[in-house]
C-alpha cells in the first residue's frame, strides 16, 4: 500500500514505558476489565487469555464482556514526546501513523456526506504491557479499541506475530488490523456499540457472543470500506493480503490451530469466511450503508 507521500496523524502518544500494573492479578484495570477488553480486540489472542482466565480463577469469562467497554478511569501513562517523534520512532510507528491519517481524512469525509462530525481516535503506542483506559494493555491481547478513552492500543511487535505465526504478511495486512480496530471507533461514534453493550447485558452466554461477532464483522467491514476509498493507494496483491489476514485470525482458524473443535457458540469475532465476506463487501462497495451484519447476511 503506497503511504510513503501520506501525512502522518497528530492523534499519536507513545507508552512512557514499564509494564503500568497491568495483568491478571495486580494493580490496573483488573480481572474484569481485561475481559471486557477482549471484546474489542483484533482476535488473535482472546482465546489463549480466555483460557487462562477460566483455569486460574474458575469462572466463565465471556459473561463478563461488554464490547470492550471497561469502566475504568486509569490515568494512563504518556511521554512528552511530540506526534512527529512518536511517528519518527521507526518505520512501524511511521506506518502506523500515516495509515491513521488515512482513516481519518475517509472517515471524515464519509461522516459529512450524513451531515455528521467524526472524531478521530487516538493510536497509543506501547510495548509489551502497559495500562489503558479500559485495564491492562497486554501485547498476548493483540491490538484493540478502548471506548473508555477512545484509543487505539498497538505494540508493533504485534505485526511480526502477525506475518511469522499466521502467515499474513505485507503492509496492507498491517493496515487492515488499524482500520479494523478504527472501524470501532466509527461503532462507538454512531451509536452501535453502546446500543450492542445493552443486548448483550440481556442476553446469554451464545446471544452476547452472536452479537459480538457482529461488531468484530462490521469493523471489517468498516475496514474495507476505508481501503475501498483509498483504492488509487493500493497495489496488486494488497487485496489478497488483507483476505490471507481475515483468513488467519478467524474464530474456527484459531480454534483448530489450539487444537480445538470449532464451537460456533464461543466464537467472538466470526468464522473466517465471513470475516473475509464482510471484509470483501466493504472493499467491493466502499459504503458503510453496506455493513448492516446484524441484518445482512452473506
Amino acid at each position: 500500500m503506497r503511504l510513503d507521500d501520506y501525512r502522518e496523524s497528530q492523534n499519536v502518544e507513545q507508552d512512557s514505558g514499564g509494564g503500568g500494573g497491568g495483568g491478571f492479578g495486580g494493580g490496573g484495570g483488573g480481572l474484569g476489565m481485561i475481559f471486557g477488553l477482549i471484546a474489542s480486540r483484533f482476535g488473535i489472542g482472546g482465546i489463549i487469555v480466555l483460557a487462562i482466565g477460566m483455569m486460574i480463577f474458575g469462572m466463565n469469562p465471556l459473561s463478563l464482556i461488554g464490547g470492550g467497554t471497561g469502566t475504568g478511569t486509569q490515568q494512563v501513562p504518556r511521554t512528552g514526546q511530540t506526534a512527529q517523534q512518536v511517528c519518527d520512532a521507526d518505520p512501524a510507528h511511521k506506518f502506523s501513523c500515516q495509515v491513521l491519517a488515512s482513516t481519518e481524512d475517509t472517515w471524515t469525509k464519509l461522516f459529512q456526506q450524513q451531515g455528521k462530525q467524526y472524531r478521530p481516535a487516538t493510536l497509543h503506542f506501547y510495548v509489551s504491557q502497559g495500562q489503558s483506559g479500559c485495564g491492562a494493555a497486554q501485547s498476548a491481547m493483540g491490538p484493540f479499541y478502548c471506548p473508555t478513552d477512545q484509543r487505539v492500543y498497538l505494540d508493533t511487535e504485534f505485526f511480526d506475530e502477525l506475518s511469522n505465526r499466521f502467515h499474513a504478511a505485507g503492509d496492507f495486512a498491517q493496515a487492515y488490523v488499524i482500520a479494523h480496530e478504527v472501524g470501532h471507533n466509527v461503532q462507538y461514534l454512531t451509536g452501535t456499540a453502546d446500543k450492542v453493550r445493552a443486548q448483550q447485558q440481556q442476553a446469554g452466554e451464545a446471544g452476547a457472543n452472536a452479537l459480538q461477532v457482529k461488531m468484530e464483522l462490521q469493523a471489517d467491514c468498516y475496514a474495507g470500506v476505508w481501503a475501498a476509498n483509498n483504492r488509487d493507494r493500493l497495489e496488486p496483491g494488497d487485496v489478497e493480503e488483507g483476505m490471507r489476514a481475515a483468513n488467519s485470525i478467524g474464530d474456527d482458524t484459531l480454534q483448530r490451530s489450539a487444537g480445538k473443535t470449532p464451537m460456533p457458540d464461543s466464537f467472538t469475532h466470526g468464522s473466517s469466511a465471513e470475516r473475509m465476506a464482510w471484509l470483501k463487501r466493504g472493499l467491493d462497495s466502499g459504503d458503510p450503508a453496506q455493513c448492516d451484519t446484524f441484518s445482512g447476511a452473506i
